[in-house]
């Protein structure tokens, strides 16, 4: 660890140099990539060199108590040296908690897919608690949920439902709740009093901007069509339903909800780099090694993530075996303690890495 941080010490030093150079200056862009690298690391250098004078004073109080002292001296020193060695620890968990990798997509806004897995009805009327969920978990935080598209059916809940979640650090605090939910409970159609299984699947993505993930539209075919539903007088009068075909991955996105077809379009455009990002990043961690990977992450949109418990009235959380009872307030959006739990995983799991 002490390498690493000598050489972000170095970097640091380069960095000042470069910021201050009037060829560098002259050039924005250049300019700007290296103010934002030296702000990012300047917080963990900072602490390096609180760090490396605690350990200084560590040396030149063993050093005093190595000389002859009157005896109240030699005890204030060795209290001295107790409360120093004692910041010197917290400094060090402090660097390795600032070596954590940060995710760069954790302040952005996220796209939440909710689609209704095994069970029939059941498992669509569970996705529409899903989006309830995080409808009030986001109400919670002060965020704002805008629905981008929505695929009812008869008895309630959604086939499918997209929806944006907008609010600084939204997808650092619901990136965890990408894969299968599995509910069990009682249908209200059963007579039997049998618990059912059902599930749905969450699939949580990260606003994109075009610069991160370039759309050639010679890949894309756009289709328009008229919409079908609810919507309003616009329904089967007008060509206001979008649906954009990317060519090379297969990927489909359609949108309806909006009566403009340039709204329509907007949306589905969002969600389409959204995915083709998500594809490109997954391609990547593919390429890491197992061993490197946080026992966490963000979840595979394959992978049980939860289970919903109805008639013991608790969710576990499969990843991190964390149990709660209190079902009725954490589909009320009360995730807190489990998003919580789930970061602070995947922190010491990423400490871990760190360490070796």
């Amino acid at each position: 660890m002490l390498e690493k941080l000598d050489f972000l010490e170095e970097k640091y030093k380069d960095l000042n140099g470069k910021i201050s150079d009037p060829d560098i200056i002259n050039n924005i862009n250049e300019w700007q990539k290296y103010v934002k690298e030296h702000a990012e690391i300047e917080p963990i250098v900072m602490k390096y060199r609180e760090y490396k004078e605690a350990t200084e004073q560590i040396e030149e109080s063993k050093e005093m108590l190595n000389e002859k002292l009157e005896d109240d001296f030699k005890e204030m020193v060795k209290e001295e040296l107790n409360e120093l060695q004692k910041h010197q620890e917290e400094l060090q968990e402090e660097i390795k908690f600032l070596l954590i990798p940060k995710d760069p997509n954790d302040e952005k806004n996220v796209i939440v897919e909710i689609r209704a897995g095994a069970g029939g009805d059941e498992a669509g009327i569970f996705a529409g608690d899903l989006f309830r969920m995080y409808s009030r978990y986001a109400e919670r935080q002060g965020f704002k949920v805008d629905i981008m598209s929505t695929s009812s059916q008869g008895v309630g809940g959604f086939k499918e439902i997209v929806f944006m979640i907008k609010g600084k650090g939204a997808y650092s605090r619901l990136k965890y709740e990408s894969g299968v939910h599995r509910v069990q409970r009682v249908p209200e159609t059963e007579s039997g009093g049998r618990i059912h299984t059902s599930t749905s699947t969450v699939a949580v993505l990260p606003e994109v901007d075009d610069v991160e993930v370039e759309i050639n539209m010679n890949d894309v075919r756009v289709d328009v069509y008229r919409s079908s539903g609810n919507g309003g007088q616009s329904v089967n009068t007008t060509d206001s339903a979008v649906r954009l075909t990317h060519v090379p991955t297969g990927i489909v996105v359609a949108m309806q909800d909006e009566k403009s077809q340039l709204k329509n379009k907007d949306k589905a455009f969002k969600v389409l780099k959204a995915r083709l990002y998500e594809k490109q990043v997954s391609e990547q961690n593919k390429e890491i090694a197992e061993a490197r990977k946080s026992q966490v992450g963000t979840g595979d949109r394959s992978e049980r993530i939860r289970t919903y418990n109805y008639p013991q009235g608790r969710i576990t959380d499969h990843r991190i075996n964390m149990t709660v009872y209190k079902l009725d307030n954490f589909l009320d959006g009360d995730i807190e303690e489990m998003v919580d739990a789930l970061i602070t995983t995947d922190q010491a799991e990423k400490l871990k890495t760190i360490e070796k």
